[in-house]
């Protein structure tokens, strides 16, 4: 009987939603709006982050990697230490280099040794006029070591210094590209650490490693420190000019993406605000009438709360629908990239549009339990 009870009252209220439906439309599209925005920003919210994290990796390296030791050097055994710490899920890329000073034709210069596999994902912002070395005795020109040498991709260089044990070495490379970043980078000569170790007879060893990592999970410096503290030969350091710039970006966007939910969100409150007034208004006549027959305040206010309750929940699947929709269009206009949907975000959004129409429905509740059925049938 109580089940027989409830779905006659579900049916009422349908129906006196069907009864204004060119008024109560307006209402299910400021919630199906609200519930839009609300699962399509929340939607880039979580995934921002990990879609800018991939852009951010374009500006380099976040995390380096020294001998605690002062002078001391990192080894291949130091590298794997590194490299177990460090989640593989959120690890771009993990590269080494080796700083030495040597001399072409008398003249200064310094040689970096380095893995160009890995400094490829590393710093994507290397330009490079020619080819990646691929083989041994193959070299990069920084562009500042190209000017001053007037050297060209095809031609050989002689490298010759003195090692740690102050022996002399001589060796001849071929140049196979030069290499542009307007930075630092400009003045180096580059090579394999391999060609390194075998030219200076000091194998295995780098001065320092460059860490990219994406954003997301645990922070950064936790991580830093988690190296530190498993290894206190290592130290760990964040390159703050990246991390910061990083960390600024998606705190503001974050923030920016909640406030216009906010705005949003409050803007639809006080569309159904509105249109559940003019509905009370027009029905006040039959509220009276249900008063004096004895109707409780408690069956009006649960009557027009149900009603928002299922404005809500309609709002609610439409606007998740088109939020996904709508977060799949922006991440792919913006990043270029496809979005991966969160299916749990939807009931979510759901239960966010019940709540919010729940909460506009309480001030045209309260008037129409007010509403005094004497006066109303009198016409006043």
């Amino acid at each position: 009987m109580a089940t027989s009870n409830r779905s006659f009252a579900w049916r009422l209220v349908f129906w006196s939603l069907l009864r204004r439906r060119s008024r109560l439309l307006v209402a299910l599209t400021g919630v199906t709006i609200g519930a839009t925005v609300l699962l399509g920003l929340i939607t880039l919210c979580y995934d921002i982050p990990k879609q800018l994290s991939q852009e951010f990796r374009s500006y380099g390296a976040n995390m380096v990697f020294v001998k605690a030791e002062v002078g001391g050097r990192l080894t291949d055994e130091d590298l794997d230490k590194v490299g177990s710490i460090l989640p593989p899920d959120r690890l771009v890329g993990l590269a080494p280099f080796r700083y030495e000073p040597v001399r072409n034709n008398m003249l200064p210069y310094t040689a970096v040794g380095t893995s160009f596999q890995d400094v490829r994902r590393t710093s994507p912002f290397w330009q490079l006029n020619g080819a990646w070395p691929s083989g041994p005795g193959e070299i990069l020109l920084g562009a500042d070591v190209h000017e001053a040498t007037k050297l060209v991709a095809g031609q050989r260089m002689t490298i010759d210094g003195r090692n740690s044990r102050q022996e002399r070495y001589d060796q001849d490379f071929t140049i196979v590209g030069i290499v542009s970043t307007g930075g630092v980078e400009d003045g180096f000569i580059y090579m394999s650490l391999q060609d390194m170790g075998k030219m200076t007879r000091e194998e295995g060893v780098a001065d320092i490693v460059e860490a990219s990592l994406t954003s997301g999970g645990e922070p950064l410096q936790s991580l830093a420190d988690l190296v530190k503290g498993a290894h206190p030969a290592i130290d760990a350091r964040l390159v703050t000019r990246v991390t910061r710039s990083e960390e600024t970006v998606l705190a503001k966007l974050t923030w920016l993406v909640y406030l216009v939910t906010l705005v949003v969100l409050t803007l639809t409150m006080i569309c159904v605000t509105t249109t559940m007034m003019t509905v009370v208004m027009e029905r006040r006549r039959e509220i009276g009438l249900k008063k004096a027959l004895g109707a409780e305040n408690k069956k009006i206010a649960l009557e027009f709360l149900s009603e928002g309750i299922m404005l809500g929940v309609l709002g609610g699947l439409l606007g998740s629908f088109a939020g996904l929709l709508f977060a799949r269009v922006v991440s792919y206009s913006v990043f270029g990239r496809s979005l991966n949907p969160e299916a749990h975000l939807v009931p979510i959004t759901v239960a966010v549009s019940v709540v919010v129409t729940i909460l506009a429905s309480l001030w045209p509740v309260r008037r129409a339990v007010d509403v005094e059925p004497a006066a109303v049938l009198r016409g006043e």
